[in-house]
């Protein structure tokens, strides 16, 4: 690549088309872009941080091995990497349905923090944190994918739609049908709790 164009002035379009003729370091560049929101997508879909790695990687790595193939649909390239690991992920999830196995170290993910609460605020936010998650992995496919795309990778409802396959307005209703059945369920979860 040539080293007049800094990474950052290097629009996606054309370090697709370089990477499109074999430049790994135009590929590169956009591994770079998009890695940690690949990341955050398969983690928050799966939750194993290890497995969010290895699908990550094989997200890029078939997306490497097919850019010869890929074909410009008005799309950003985001969403074919997104489509790579939605495609992933569900074969993850169809074959964990197959084979059961308890990990041994399966605690939640909790994003370093500036300051330090105290243990007990620590305890707290954990045990909530931990009962939203486990509402969220109860809603349908579809919805945990909105919520990921929403809130992790904090992507506009139009970049969604793009990534979805749906229209600005079907994200949405669909969010805003999903916030509705998040809130019954932590309603309902919060009743059952007390009771």
């Amino acid at each position: 690549m040539d080293k007049q164009a800094p990474e950052a002035q290097i629009s996606d379009n054309e370090a697709l088309a370089r990477a499109r003729t074999g430049d790994r370091e135009a590929f590169g560049v956009l591994y770079e872009r998009y890695v940690q929101r690949i990341y955050n997508y398969v983690y928050y879909r799966i939750g194993h941080p290890q497995e969010a790695e290895d699908l990550t990687a094989r997200v890029f790595y078939r997306a490497l091995q097919h850019i010869h193939h890929y074909e410009e649909r008005g799309l950003p390239f985001a969403a074919y990497l997104y489509r790579i690991a939605h495609n992933l992920v569900a074969n993850w999830h169809r074959d964990q349905s197959r084979r059961k196995e308890i990990a041994l170290d399966d605690e939640p993910w909790n994003p370093p923090r500036a300051t330090t609460p105290s243990p007990e605020r620590q305890v707290v936010r954990r045990e909530e944190e931990e009962r939203l998650l486990q509402v969220i992995r109860r809603l349908p496919p579809d919805r945990q994918e909105l919520l990921i795309l929403k809130f992790v990778d904090r992507l506009s409802n139009a970049e969604i739609g793009q990534i979805l396959g749906r229209s600005e307005g079907a994200v949405k209703s669909l969010y805003h049908r999903t916030l509705i059945a998040l809130r019954a369920e932590l309603r309902a979860a919060a009743e059952d709790q007390e009771a």
